[in-house]
């Protein structure tokens, strides 16, 4: 067997990356996506597109995503292969590092030929040192499902003041059932997993004053809702409930709020996630009219 060749694309050859056949069932490829659009609207970048070649011949592939200002990508979200071994050495040699994202259909575990897709991408990622971190569900909002009326339970502030906002989010952070949120705190402490989503907040393109805290008639702080946009869809970009304040149902109202507050801004449809752990919230996506588009596995 002649040597593995493992490299990072250089400008020009993106055809090359794309020369890798293959059933395209997870991952972007998936849901119409394919890597030669993306790289030619600037998602991907040669230098974070690596390859491996066994005479001259594409047999494993990986590129990792960022924003256009980012100096570091934020995700790999686009890695496949047709030697499992040669995927696991280029994962091991490329040097960037961000959790690995694996888009998938919805049910996709009782179709056996995609389950075998997913789970060969698990299991080469999982040899290459990373693990399993959160199954989640990503949910997409559009006029036909109708848009929930406000419940009027509570009332809803822009809040300027970022060491405010942080403060909130540290609150918001204790007992979380989100599993990003838990695993900052648990390696680095609540107050890094506060400001990592502040920061990811504050990198989002979207207008800083569309984001809200929500109060009770009688002053009572009861959580934040972020309405917003990444890089190609309006979403819902947080939505947070203080502990004092759980178990009312207040979930809904901040979904619902920054959903009305999206269409007032002229979206047409809406996309959010939640961990398929997180069934409080599962629950509130399905009653305000969010069905479920995919599936989604992330790990670190």
């Amino acid at each position: 067997m002649t040597d593995l060749v493992i490299r990072p694309l250089v400008a020009g050859e993106e055809k090359l990356f794309d020369s890798l056949s293959g059933p395209g069932l997870v991952g972007r490829a998936a849901f119409g996506e394919t890597y030669l659009d993306m790289a030619a609207s600037g998602q991907y970048r040669p230098e974070w597109s690596w390859i491996a070649l066994r005479d001259g011949a594409v047999v494993a592939r990986a590129a990792w995503w960022g924003g256009p200002d980012d100096d570091h990508p934020l995700a790999l979200d686009w890695f496949d292969f047709t030697d499992a071994d040669a995927a696991v050495r280029l994962l091991r040699a490329a040097p960037l590092r961000a959790e690995y994202s694996i888009s998938l259909p919805v049910g996709w575990r009782t179709d056996p030929a995609i389950r075998a897709q997913a789970e060969a991408r698990i299991a080469a990622a999982t040899d290459a040192g990373m693990s399993v971190l959160v199954w989640r569900y990503r949910y997409r909002w559009t006029p036909d499902r109708g848009l929930p009326d406000r419940p009027g339970r509570l009332e809803f502030r822009p809040e300027p003041d970022d060491a405010v906002v942080l403060d909130v989010l540290r609150r918001i952070g204790e007992g979380s059932l989100d599993a990003h949120t838990r695993h900052v705190a648990e390696t680095s402490g609540p107050d890094a997993a506060a400001r990592e989503e502040l920061d990811l907040l504050r990198w989002l393109p979207s207008p800083r004053d569309w984001w809200r805290l929500a109060w009770t008639p009688d002053g009572k702080l009861v959580g934040l809702t972020v309405p917003a946009r990444n890089h190609s869809v309006p979403i819902v970009g947080f939505v947070g409930v203080v502990p004092e304040q759980r178990g009312h149902g207040y979930a809904y109202d901040l979904l619902v709020e920054a959903t009305h507050l999206l269409v007032e801004a002229g979206a047409t449809e809406v996309v959010a996630a939640t961990d398929q752990t997180n069934h409080p919230m599962a629950a509130t996506f399905g009653r305000a009219g969010y069905p479920v588009e995919r599936e989604r596995v992330d790990l670190v």
